[in-house]
Order: C-alpha cells, then structure tokens, then sequence
C-alpha cells in the first residue's frame, strides 16, 4: 500500500510511525505546515485500535483511571472473571510492576495533578475535531447530542462521587436526571436504570474507520507518503534516523513513534523504557438492525460505552491484562453483548461482529507526548490508552508547534 505524489519522492524530513487516529492527525498536521512527511502503517490505516474505539469524543474525561481506593479493587480484579477489568492468573506476575505505578497514582494529590494534565491536554478537542472534519470534507462524521451516563440507582451513582466532583471543577458541563429524562432523551433505555448524568457538550465519531482513513487521504492529497511497512527498530545515523523493516528501511531527521501499544518494543531498540501496558479492550458490533440509541451512552455501572454508528450499534469496553501476543477471550465480548441485550430490547435478530484490540496505557493514564529522553529527533506520541481518539487532533497540534 504505497500512496505518494509528485513531491514525495524527496526524502522526508518527518516520518511518523503508525497510521492510527494518532499517527494519521500527526502525519496530516506535519504536511500542512509544509513538511515532506512518510507515514508508515504495517497494515491498512486505522485498523488497530481506532477501528475498534466507541467513538467517544470526551473532552470531559478528566478523571484518571486510577483513583482513591482503587486498591481494595484487587481481589475482584483478579477473582472476578465477569468484571470489566480483568487481569489472568498467568498474567499477574508480569503486570505487576505497571499495577504498582497505578496503586501509586491514585493517591489524592496525584490524581489532582493527573486531572489538571489531562483538562489541558483535552482543551478544545471537540472544536478541533469539527474543524478537521470540515477540512477533510467528512463534517457528517461528528455527532453532537452528548453522553449519558446511566446508574441502576443513587447508591450506585454515588460511588462515582469524586470522578463527577472534579468534573465539576473542571467546569464540565453536566446534569443528573431521573428516570422519566432519561427515557425522554433515550425511550429505549430498559428498567435497570433510574438516574443518569447528561454531558451535553460532548459528541461521537460514528465511523472512526472512515475518519482515520480519511485524515489520510487528505495527507496525501496534500503531498504526504503512505508506506505500507513494519518498523522493527531505530537506529541512530548521524543526524538522522534509520527506521528500519523486514524488507527495506526509511530515514529522516524527524520521526514520530506513534505505533501505539507496539511503541515500547520501538522505543527499546535504543535502550528507551517506559512503563506502557496494553489493556485489551472488546467491542461488539451488532448490524441489521435499527440502533435504539441516538448519542453515545454508558452503562457506569459495567464500564461499557454504547454508540450509533454507520454501520450499527457498538457495545465496547472492559480491560484485560495480557500482552501484546495472548489470544483474544471473546468471552469478554459475549459479556458486552449481553449488557447491550439487557439493556436495550430489540437486538435478538442482530448479526454480531467481535473485536479485541490494544490500547496503550500509563499507569498515570496522560500519554507520552514530546521529545524523547537523551534522543535528539526522536518524539513520542503514544499511550492514549481510552482516549486516543479524543486527543489525537491536539496531539497533533502540539507537536506541529513544536518539531522542528
């Protein structure tokens, strides 16, 4: 998979690695500004894990994933096989290392400062996405009719106290409804659920497919280099960078990792570590039928995003603990699918489509975004983790403002 014009034979002075939500914003933001720029994907761009995201778009997801008391989550972590985060038996001794950093982050005065990084590095993100959108001719892509977030009761909403609180201080738009406001905003919400919060400013992307795949054809519209390629390793040659594959290799003065969960095995052929995990998250695709939902909705309760999209309704979520290279547990998904079925009635006849993907997570849930340690020419742009979506535009901004 090559794409290029006229211009893109020079040598790039920018190569970006990964052709994911992140890699795509980065590379498109870089030929903008001028810049020759080769975008490597080993596979089709986008179909990682920004095809398998909920489409959230949430500027208002300021809570950090670790937060106080998460540790007397454990044992239900590791005993629970139904709940939405799961870490195997097998699999404990090597996480390990990575859940300590997170026990650590949740301690209150982290989680304040976690908070504040991440409303900054949202900032404006929903108004960034409209305006790439318009850009790319794919405006429809943006839904904006919020998020509802549902709870089974007041004691189960209560749990969520603190994440709402710093919601509130971060002046996140926000409403508690009853029963009788969440079926006048969504009539097919089953029984289960009795209160809810209404964020309506935030919005969803209803093909994230169609959108990263997009963000690339205007890059190379505009001039930009697709490459269809694995990077195995970097190697430092003089000012430059040698990226290089199996079958050939590329190099130029700037390059951007943004390979997501595969980053780490990137970034450690210079002797760079970070502590990046991926969290295996599910989706469950359910076509030919009507979507009984109109905007994004959460069950709080099973941590599971729900989303109309062009193609259907998608059910996603969970975290498992695993690797790179474990096989997928569809039992995980079929857990999904049976919330999605719980909840909303009308779903027997639907066709359903399974997903695992990887999502590349910090114990402290901010990505590494910037210049990479002691390594001239070498920038990081990777471990979103839920989030990848909702940041990829200011991800790329900041560092178009930055590179040289």
């Amino acid at each position: 998979m090559t794409a290029s014009s006229d211009s893109s034979s020079a040598a790039p002075t920018h190569i970006v690695i990964g052709a994911g939500i992140v890699g795509a914003a980065i590379a498109y933001a870089l030929q903008k500004r001028g810049d020759r720029v080769t975008l490597i994907e080993r596979a089709e761009p986008g179909r990682g894990a920004s095809y398998g995201n909920s489409g959230a778009l949430s500027s208002g997801s300021v809570v950090p994933l670790a937060m106080p008391g998460v540790l007397a989550g454990v044992p239900k972590m590791l005993f629970d096989p139904d709940g939405p985060l799961h870490l195997p038996p097998d699999y404990v001794f090597t996480a390990l290392p990575w859940l300590l950093r997170f026990v650590a982050a949740s301690r209150p005065e982290r989680v304040a400062r976690i908070s504040d990084a991440l409303a900054r590095l949202h900032a404006g993100a929903i108004d960034n996405h409209l305006e790439l959108t318009r850009e790319i001719g794919a405006p429809e892509l943006i839904m904006q009719r919020g998020h509802l977030h549902l709870y089974p009761d007041e004691a189960a909403l209560a749990k969520d106290a603190s994440g709402w609180e710093l919601r509130r201080q971060h002046g996140i738009a926000f409403e508690k409804i009853d029963r009788a406001g969440i079926l006048a905003l969504e009539p097919s919400v089953g029984p289960r659920y009795n209160v809810a919060i209404h964020m309506p400013d935030q919005a969803t992307v209803t093909n994230p497919l169609r959108y990263v795949q997009r963000i690339v054809a205007a890059f190379t519209a505009a001039g930009g280099r697709l490459d269809q390629g694995e990077v195995r390793s970097l190697e430092p040659v003089g000012d430059q960078w040698r990226c290089v594959g199996a079958a050939r290799a590329w190099q130029a003065p700037q390059v951007i990792v943004a390979a997501g969960a595969w980053s780490l095995r990137l970034i450690e052929t210079v002797g760079l570590h970070v502590p990046l995990e991926t969290q295996r998250g599910y989706h469950v695709m359910f076509r030919d039928v009507p979507a009984p939902i109109t905007r994004t909705v959460v069950l709080a309760d099973r941590k599971a995003f729900l989303a109309p999209m062009e193609e259907g309704l998608r059910i996603g979520g969970t975290v498992e603990f695993g690797g790179l290279d474990r096989l997928p547990d569809f039992a995980r998904a079929k857990l999904l699918a049976k919330f999605a079925r719980e909840t909303f009635p009308g779903l027997e006849n639907a066709r359903e489509d399974l997903w695992m993907g990887h999502r590349p997570c910090f114990p402290d849930t901010l990505p590494r975004v910037g210049p990479a340690p002691g390594h001239e020419g070498l920038w990081f742009a990777f471990g979103h983790g839920h989030l990848g979506l909702t940041d990829s535009v200011n991800t790329a901004r900041l560092l178009a403002e930055i590179i040289p």
